[in-house]
């Protein structure tokens, strides 16, 4: 069973429980449009889908009721598995009479301030729910009847009631009788009774109106849905009446259920499968076609031939994934095909290799039963396997449990098609030389038919495998006449079609036509195929349109492009009627150019009716342009379905000016055309509150998805995403006060808006950043500096713009710096309520952005050694990825371990290193957040590691006195360094690699050679223990720090000590040196991060900015920021290109105490270094420290104790009686604040750790935008 747990943090996960279940609340409810399901679950969205209310909802009341787990039957069954729906149902009752509450969620039912317990009241409420629809469900009544406790609720999630205080409402509207409502055991009831409770319910499919009564009757039948209602009633009455159920043959079914539950645990990609739901169209061969080649097939699967790998490969539109599609049809119905995945690029779970071999062992068991017990037996030993590597997965999974069959099994297949369509070309060759080993299996014979184009990842991974494990076919070298004859019988089915659809004569078309035909196809599919489509839709002028075809077409030998051009220019041209003048066929050429070239150039499709609205073109426009096109788009009938090209290669036509003529579209003004489109319509759509949620402290997450559509269409939402793309693919500049310079300073703060309702604020950061890139500083000054400066705004504030995206207009332009050109383009959107705004820096500081998620301590970070990454590691037990450059999250690693050390990337950023107390070293997969290697051998904590240059080891230090090298492709214990008499506290690698330095409690620096393990050089002089130590870029110097607050340089050459930088006030926890060798940068426990200059060990620059100890640091690839982790739970990164660093002037330790002054024109703060300062509260300014026996007592309330506006505990939002109104950024986040209330107005005052005073004054009020 899975529950769902809602999490402190406010997300929900779910955890599948197979016994020692906990006390759970369920809920009862009826579907809506926009339900969440168990695969939205599982990703992690369909938080704005209107039934995400629903899940809140539930999870709050049982929290609130003390309950930490709760079930949903949208989103806790995986529907798409049939085992797993069997269970559910047949379980159904049993959840619902072991929960601890059920909650009734009445959609339909409005809220109510009347008591509906008083009797004397009828209306509105009892008509309201007499005519709820959950009532006239058929699933209601054991929903109803199971549980002890039944509470239900208005759609605004108030309570109305519960089963007993309402039970003779529900008596009367459902007509079960009242005993049964209070728990009277149902067998004391006649079946007809029974029976009866649901005579006139309703359910979608009709079978489960006996189903829905397998818990009323304490029964279980199989599911067998397409029987109809009736049968499933016969027998359901059947399993009543038997006077003793069949025990076996229940042990059987239960025991069955259990294998295919633990089956179903496994990760299956939809729609892999050759008869999957969305393939059962896609046609196979032909009778009489390809048989040579099927042949050479089947000969090859059924004989003795030892190659394992057949691999058919052949250019776009050859045929190869009809032939595989045959391949697997054959063998599934011999019942030998073990598994089928067809890839597809851009087709999610079957666009990468991230569920393929977990859906073939699925697709496997369930061929071969036996399977299914080895599977279970991985599945209970490594409940992680569908996280480990493709490897892992493959051996486990597949070849594992294949090579414990008994023998002299039967053979199998797996077919693959279009592999050169899976995602990363390292992952296609892995995958081919995985697949080969499949020739190693003494007691089944396993055979793998793959197909793809003849790409060059996928022949290079071919030619790894050895000549005598694999049979190559080239499909487009095969005979021409063989090739011509397919077409032939092709074209004869599908016109044959055609003529029987619209009763031509027999003799069409002629032999001599189809003949021509085939000429002109020139051994291409495509080409067939589409001038098919083109007949057909003629319909009843399909004849007239054939002879188009046969006059159009040259039939002169040429390269097959030419006739696909001439097809395509066909279609093309029937699609303007003869009868226009030369100035409407110029009109029309012109629309149809200006909406084919949109659409071939669109980076995500879009509706006829998205598009023209982008376009500015009328729907009658779009209707009648597209309505001969259906050769070669895929045009929905419903208007609001995407649009999309048959084929790619017309893509390609269209763009070349040689191959289409006067319907050539140039794609740099079709970008442009869109560029100019997208600023257009985003400029007459977006608006200040355009979803119009009025209240400064609305969440972008609380947005239903029927809002989002409403007030931002798809178009829309394309324009927000994509006009920066268009505009640089069109190459032209954008110049001062031009377009785009105009469109950001009228809607920048409208567009990031619209970004974070659409939960694409990383999405809007990086097309600004691809922005500055691209626009000329020397050429359009003006706009790169908004531009630059819109980077820093958007940055600084990005947290809260995809959180509350109408606090753009609030916290993000009050705390910007006074000289930010956005803060003064948009100072007039700062709401008016705003009294008094808080003097800030004059620039921006160089601190780029704050990184928030974790829910604990950070205590590690690293930047990746591309730069694209930055690691952070903190006590809540994960490790997040972050996009350098956005700042968005990328991936959440999950840790075994409350005690990670400080984390390291591989030198290609592919792998992240983690390591703990408990002796064990994981490496990870940063692109896929998948465990890659487990090492183990240690006998006490691991205090450090380390990646070698090449990425080929691993270096690992312990509290047992060694130090050890890993081999990072297979986890092999390459060496094991001994010497330190005491713990080794951390280890790093020379540049070169051939050496290998260690740090220990024994005060000594110890450098190794890597390859023979020999000590080579001892450095001592330390007066206590040492943590880290690091290598120079160029490797001639060692640095290390103790416990003393001092970092040592030493000459790796010489042993000599050449600097002690000194500085830090308190214990220095880690240190780096910059990519050049020319600083390091150290951080410590007194709150400081420092760069010192290596050659002539002066202190260079100290950044101040944590609220807490800063616990590691480094440096980005490039040199130009340092990123920093706190206590304080937050990541810093801090620009050092900005030598000088803006702070508001004051005090220099933290701010413990503030004060007004009794008529609130003054402010007193004392620091932690017990600095009394005296400030103008009006303007912000330090005055002369003067008499201060007026000054309040209270620093948190003023003297009439009704200040309305506080600070929420967790310090960051002001706030109003209950409502929030302000958020406060890390930066200036309060130590303690002080408010005052005088002439209706309200003045609040905070103190930070930075040593900051911010002074806001509030006008009383409604809040809103």
């Amino acid at each position: 069973m899975r529950l769902l747990h809602y999490n402190d943090d406010g997300e929900f996960s779910l955890t599948q429980f197979f016994d020692d279940i906990p006390l759970y609340a369920i809920l009862s409810h009826t579907w809506g449009l926009e339900e969440i399901t168990f695969k939205d679950m599982k990703k992690g969205n369909g938080t704005t889908k209107a039934g995400f209310d629903k899940i809140r909802f539930c999870g709050e009341q049982a929290r609130h009721d003390g309950l930490q787990y709760f079930w949903v039957d949208t989103c806790c069954i995986d529907k798409s598995s049939s085992a797993e729906l069997a269970e559910a149902i047949n379980s159904m009752f049993r959840w619902y009479r072991d929960a601890a509450k059920c909650y009734v969620f009445l959609s339909d039912v409005p809220r109510t301030d009347v008591d509906i317990t008083d009797q004397s009241y009828q209306q509105p409420w009892e008509s309201a729910i007499r005519t709820s629809r959950w009532f006239t469900r058929g699933w209601t009544l054991q929903e109803l009847l199971a549980p002890q406790s039944v509470e239900f609720f208005s759609q605004e999630g108030e309570r109305i009631g519960d089963k007993r205080t309402l039970e003779q409402q529900v008596h009367e509207i459902t007509g079960i009788a009242v005993p049964a409502l209070r728990g009277t055991p149902l067998s004391q009831f006649d079946i007809e009774d029974r029976l009866s409770w649901a005579e006139h319910r309703q359910t979608t499919r009709e079978e489960d109106k006996a189903y829905s009564l397998f818990g009323i009757f304490d029964i279980q039948i199989p599911l067998l849905y397409g029987e109809g209602g009736k049968k499933a009633l016969k027998r359901l009455r059947e399993e009543i009446n038997k006077p003793s159920k069949d025990k076996a043959f229940k042990q059987l079914w239960e025991e069955g259920d259990i294998y295919l539950k633990e089956l179903d645990r496994l990760p299956s990609a939809s729609g892999a499968a050759f008869n999957s739901f969305s393939k059962q169209h896609e046609p196979t061969c032909l009778p009489n076609t390809r048989v040579d080649l099927l042949q050479d097939i089947y000969n090859w699967v059924d004989g003795q031939d030892e190659r394992s790998i057949f691999w058919l490969n052949g250019l776009a539109g050859t045929g190869k994934s009809t032939i595989a599609r045959t391949v697997a049809h054959t063998y599934f119905n011999q019942k030998r095909l073990g598994a089928s995945f067809f890839f597809s690029k851009g087709g999610g779970d079957v666009s990468h290799a991230g569920k393929f071999f977990t859906t073939l062992a699925v697709q496997l068991a369930y061929v071969v039963p036996s399977l299914k017990t080895h599977i279970r037996d991985v599945l209970r030993e490594r409940s992680d396997i569908a996280n480990l590597s493709l490897l892992d997965q493959w051996r486990q999974l597949v070849l594992g449990p294949l090579s414990k069959l008994e023998k002299h099994h039967q053979s199998f297949v797996l077919v693959i098609d279009a592999l050169d369509e899976c995602e990363g070309d390292l992952n296609i060759r892995i995958i081919l030389e995985l697949l080969a080993e499949a020739r190693s299996l003494k007691t089944v014979r396993l055979r793998v038919f793959l197909t793809s184009r003849p790409e060059i990842p996928i022949r290079h991974g071919i030619h790894r495998i050895p000549q005598v494990e694999h049979e190559d076919f080239i499909l487009h070298n095969i005979p021409p006449a063989i090739v011509n004859h397919d077409i032939y019988l092709f074209l004869e089915y599908n016109l044959g079609t055609i003529r029987q659809e619209w009763s031509f004569g027999v003799d069409w078309p002629s032999e001599v036509v189809l003949k021509q035909l085939v000429l002109y196809a020139y051994g291409l599919f495509i080409w067939a195929a589409t001038a098919c489509r083109f007949i057909r839709e003629g319909k009843r002028f399909a004849r007239k349109r054939l002879d188009t075809i046969l006059k159009g077409s040259s039939g002169a030998i040429t390269a097959p492009d030419k006739h696909l051009d001439e097809i395509y220019l066909t279609v093309l041209k029937h699609s303007i009627s003869s009868g226009y003048s030369d100035e409407e066929i110029e009109e029309v050429c012109d629309i149809l150019k200006h909406t084919l070239g949109s659409i071939v150039v669109l980076f995500s499709p879009l509706s006829a009716s998205s598009l023209s609205r982008l376009l500015h073109l009328s729907r009658e426009d779009i209707n009648r342009t597209f309505e001969d096109l259906h050769a070669i788009l895929n045009i929905p009938e419903d208007p609001t379905r995407q649009l999309r090209l048959h084929h790619p290669s017309f893509r390609d036509f269209l763009l070349n000016k040689d191959r289409c003529g006067d319907f050539w579209v140039d794609e740099k003004k079709a970008h442009q055309i869109l560029a100019t489109s997208c600023i257009q319509l985003m400029s007459q759509t977006l608006k200040k509150d355009i979803c119009e949620m009025h209240t400064p402290s609305s969440q972008a997450s609380q947005v239903k998805s029927s809002r989002l559509q409403k007030y931002l269409p798809p178009e829309v939402q394309y324009a927000c995403l994509y006009w920066v793309q268009h505009l640089q693919r069109s190459s032209s500049q954008d110049h001062d006060g031009e377009e785009a310079h105009q469109f950001l300073q009228d809607h920048l703060l409208h567009w990031l808006e619209a970004l974070g309702w659409m939960g694409k604020t990383s999405e809007g950061i990086q097309a600004i950043l691809s922005l500055e890139a691209y626009i000329l500083v020397d050429k359009s000054p003006n706009l790169h500096a908004f531009i630059h400066d819109t980077k820093r705004f958007a940055l600084y504030n990005r947290s809260v713009a995809e959180q509350y995206p109408l606090q753009l207009y609030c916290s993000a332009l009050v705390f910007a710096p006074d000289k930010s050109i956005v803060r003064a383009n948009f100072e007039k959107h700062i709401p008016a309520w705003i009294d008094i705004i808080p003097r800030i820096e004059e620039n921006w500081s160089v601190l780029l952005q704050t990184l928030e998620g974790h829910s604990n301590r950070v205590i590690s970070v690293a930047f990746s050694p591309d730069g694209n990454l930055v690691a952070s590691y903190s006590l809540d037990k994960t490790v997040r990825l972050w996009d350098t450059a956005t700042g968005a999250l990328l991936q959440t690693l999950k840790c075994y371990s409350s005690r990670i050390k400080p984390i390291a990337f591989s030198p290609d950023s592919k792998l992240v290193v983690l390591y703990s107390n408990e002796a064990v070293v994981w490496l990870w997969d940063t692109a896929t957040g998948a465990l890659v290697q487990t090492l183990k051998g240690h006998s006490n904590g691991i205090e450090s590691v380390a990646f070698s240059p090449d990425g080929k080891l691993v270096a690992s230090c312990s509290l047992d006195k060694t130090v050890r090298l890993w081999d990072t492709a297979t986890g092999a214990l390459v060496q094991t360094l001994k010497g330190h008499s005491d713990s080794v506290k951390s280890v790093a690698f020379s540049p070169d690699g051939k050496l290998v330095a260690s740090c220990s409690n024994d005060k000594t620096v110890r450098l190794w050679d890597t390859a023979t393990g020999a000590l080579v050089q001892t450095l001592k002089g330390y007066s206590s223990e040492i943590e880290p130590v690091a290598f120079s870029p160029d490797g001639k110097l060692v640095a290390s720090c103790s416990n003393d607050k001092k970092i040592q340089l030493w000459d790796t050459a010489t042993g000599a000590l050449l600097h002690m930088l000194q500085g830090h006030s308190k214990r220095v926890n880690f240190f780096a040196f910059s990519p050049n060798g020319k600083l390091i940068a150290s951080c410590s426990n007194d709150k400081t991060i420092r760069l010192w200059d290596i050659a002539t060990g002066a202190l260079f620059q100290t950044l101040k900015g944590h609220s807490d100890s800063v616990g590691s640091v480094a440096f980005s690839p490039d040199g130009k920021l340092v990123a920093s982790c706190s206590d304080d739970k937050t990541i810093r990164l801090w620009d050092i290109t900005q030598v000088s660093h803006q702070t508001l002037k004051g005090h220099s330790d933290s701010v413990r105490s503030v004060a007004f002054s009794s008529d609130s024109k003054l402010i007193m703060s004392i620091s932690r270094d017990s600095r009394t300062r005296l400030w103008d509260a009006a303007m912000g300014t330090a005055l002369p420290l003067s008499n201060i026996s007026h000054w309040v007592s209270s620093v948190t309330v003023s003297q009439d104790n009704k200040v309305p506006y506080t600070i929420l505990d967790s310090n960051d939002w002001v706030v109003e009686g209950q409502r929030r109104i302000l958020w406060i950024p890390p930066d200036f986040r309060p130590t303690c604040e002080a408010a005052w209330k005088a002439n209706w107005n309200g003045i609040i005052a905070i103190g930070s750790f930075s040593g900051k005073i911010s002074i806001f004054g509030f006008k009383e009020g409604s809040k809103v935008i």
